[in-house]
Order: structure tokens, then sequence, then C-alpha cells
């Protein structure tokens, strides 16, 4: 024995002088090595199940045909077992790549496969029990079953070429995998189940937003069409009666009228019916519910239009990021929106109109603004009048109705001097932008 001998003995507690002994350390050694070899990359091949059962089996598969060196792996489970694991059977050839008769995207169809590799598929997948329950180790093939929950539900199989022999660490190393895989195939298959359903969620919620959008536009619509009517109706059985009446009171004082009255008579009585004419026709065009889906702005823009007359400028501005508004606080700005700006036109006797939309995190505010001749003071205390039930003191219930649904919704309505000169209405309300409904 050399000197470097005796030192390897030393270390490694041989103290016998036999050369045998320390041939078999090495021979441990080597199995030892090629065992840690195996186990790292059948462990990283089965920590692959985020890429789908299919892409694991195989991996786990090419791992063993790299650590034994084998010219045929096959893996195949029972009918019967596993009924939603997916792949049934796959085959790794040394030469052949990867094959399976069906169900495997990534492999191909075995064309001559040797008679005992098909024969064993074949007894795996018609669950035989002498051939999934037992383990079985020769020179050069070993078999172990997959078993799941303690029930054996498949089969690993490996034949080796003549220079490879098989030794019971690579019988060990194919169990430990074969009660591992089946796990792994299962818990990938749920992964990607949960994929799927997250991807179906995320694609209804997608939906839903769509059409929450959509009902929000139709709400808009709706409600800016039923102003459109209602303001009809109020120069159709107010306005249009008033002039009308007006018409015929001078057509029967005309006879009684001569001279140079007679003329003015006449353009008056010209007059009335061209009136009645062009209010004929702005009733016709505002009962045209032929109105596109409109953003909450322009929906503001379009009250202005409808509530403010040509002699008074109107504006809207938005502020922050416009985002979806839930159904219940877009119909209350737009109902507050809307009384604010008939009050503007028909008391403060203004010349402008501002109305001002901002989107701040977790809140929504509304100001609109006159240059007017209004008195914030009175408006607030006609507001606590009402709003008391003292109704000789406060017989409007517009500002009270307004208050109410911005305090309905968690929110609140100040009344106060605009910097335009008149009265400034804000309205503030809370809202989550994950519910709307």
């Amino acid at each position: 024995m050399s000197s470097s001998d005796v030192d390897l003995a030393s270390l490694v507690g041989l103290h016998s002088v036999k050369g045998g002994h320390y041939a078999e350390f090495r021979g441990s050694e080597a199995r030892l090595n090629r065992v840690i070899t195996a186990m790292g990359a059948v462990s990283q091949a089965l920590v692959q199940t985020d890429q789908g059962p299919e892409n694991l089996v195989v991996e786990v598969l090419n791992a063993l045909l790299e650590h034994l060196n084998a010219e045929w792996v096959l893996f195949a489970l029972a009918d019967g077992h596993l009924e939603q694991a997916a792949p049934r059977h796959l085959i790794a050839a040394r030469t052949g790549g990867v094959l399976a008769f069906e169900g495997v995207s990534v492999a191909q169809s075995p064309s001559d496969l040797p008679v005992e590799v098909l024969n064993r598929l074949i007894d795996l997948l018609r669950g035989e029990e002498i051939v999934l329950d037992s383990p079985l180790l020769e020179d050069h093939h070993v078999h172990v079953p997959i078993e799941y929950h303690g029930r054996v539900v498949g089969g690993l199989s490996a034949w080796t070429p003549p220079e490879r022999t098989v030794d019971p660490s690579d019988l060990v190393v194919l169990q430990i995998l074969a009660g591992q895989i089946a796990v792994a195939m299962v818990n990938s298959e749920l992964l990607l189940e949960t994929r799927r359903r997250a991807q179906e969620l995320a694609d209804r919620n997608a939906e839903l937003e769509r059409t929450q959008r959509e009902l929000s536009a139709v709400q808009r619509t709706a409600l800016l069409n039923t102003e459109r009517s209602r303001i009809a109706r109020e120069l159709h059985d107010s306005v249009g009666q008033s002039v009308l009446s007006a018409g015929l009171q001078i057509e029967l004082c005309r006879g009684s009228v001569h001279g140079d009255g007679a003329e003015h008579f006449d353009k008056a009585v010209e007059l009335t019916r061209a009136a009645m004419s062009q209010l004929r026709d702005a009733i016709y065009t505002l009962n045209d519910a032929g109105v596109p889906s409109l953003s909450i702005a322009d929906t503001l823009q379009g009250l202005c239009d409808l509530h403010l007359p040509a002699e008074i400028t109107g504006s809207v501005a938005v502020r922050g990021r416009p985002r979806e508004v839930p159904s219940e606080v877009q119909h209350a700005l737009l109902r507050i929106a809307g009384e604010s700006l008939f009050n503007a036109a028909r008391h403060a006797d203004a010349t402008r109109v501002t109305v001002l939309l901002g989107f701040a995190d977790g809140r929504i505010t509304l100001s609109i603004d006159d240059d007017g001749t209004g008195d914030p003071e009175h408006l607030r205390v006609l507001l606590r009048a009402s709003s008391s039930g003292d109704f000789a003191a406060g017989r409007r219930r517009g500002l009270a109705n307004m208050s109410s649904r911005a305090t309905e919704l968690g929110g609140s309505m100040r009344i106060r001097r605009s910097r335009l000169g008149g009265v400034r209405i804000s309205v503030e309300v809370p809202f989550d932008v994950g519910a709307q409904g």
C-alpha cells in the first residue's frame, strides 16, 4: 500500500490492509455521488409545477434517463386512477426523444417500441396488479409502483444498456421519485386550474366593469332625457299656454284698435305666432331622445345647455383622474347639479356659471359657481328652515333635497360666497371605486 493509500485510509477510517476494502469504498462513494446528483436533478424537475404537468413529467423522465444512462424510461397511470391528471403515459428514449400515443403535445407518436416496453405500458394502463404493486430490480431493468393516498395508481420503469448495471441505490431513487411524482402532477394540475379560474374571474370582472360603464352611460342619458322632457312639458304647459293666451287676447282686441295702433297690434300678433312656432320647434327638439351615451362631464355640460339660457355662459371642468362613479353617487350629483343650474338661471340674475367636478382618492367633489346677486347667508337660512320643516319660512324644497341627497351618501353640501361674486354650491361625497353598482 502506498503512502497516499495509507493517508486516505486514515481519513476514511479504513485500517485494513486488504485492497478489496478500498475498492468497495470507492464503489460506494461513486454510487453515493451518483445518487446525490440524481436527486438534485429529480428535485429540480419536481418543483416545476408552474410549468404544467406535461412539462413536469418530461423533465422527470429526462432526469432519470440521464441518471441511469437508460435506453428507455416509461411513466404510466392506470385507467380509473387520477382521472383528472394528464398526461396518462409518457416514454423517454435515449435516441428517440419524448414519445406518447396520445394526449401529449410535446411528444411524437412511437413507431418501433421494444416489446418489453410496449407490454409494460399496456399492463400499467390496464392496471395489472402483478405489475403495479411490486418493485422490480434486475441487472438492466428497474420498476417501481406509483402511489397516491395509499393507492397504487401507476408505475415507473426504466431499461439500461449492457454497460450500465442497475443497483439497489437506483431502485431507491425511483421509489423516492415515484412517491412524489403523483403529488407533483396533482399540484401542477391544481395550479393550472387555479390560473384558469383566476383568468376567468379576471375576464368576468372586466366584463362586469364594461357592463357597469355601459349602465352608467345609460343612466346618464336617461337622466338627461328626463330633464329634457321636464323642460319640454314646462314650456308646453306654462310658457306655451301663456304665449298662446297672449296672442288670443291681442287678436280679440284687434277690432277695437284703429289708426297707427292697429299696425302695432298686427305686429304683436305676428310675433306671438312666431314665438309659438319657435316654442313648438324647441319642444320637439327637447323631446327627441336621440342623445348618445355621455360621460358624466359631458352630461353636466348637457345640463348646462338645458338649464342656462343663451345669455348665461356655462362651462364644465374636471380635476383629477376621471373614474367610473357608482350609479347612486352619479345620480345624486347630476340631480344636485341640475337643481343648482336651474336656481342660478331663474333666481341668481347671473351671466356666468361654472361647474367643477373633482376626483380624488375615495371622494368626489362637485362645485357650481355663479356671478349672480344671490346671498349665501339667505340661502343657508332657507335651507335650515326647509330642513326643519318650517315651510312658511322655507317654501322651496330644492336646497333641502340637494342637501339630503349628499347626506344620504355620507357626504355634505355647503353654501358660501363664490369667487365669481355670487353663490357657490359645493358637494363632497365619499365613494368606493371597487364597489360600483
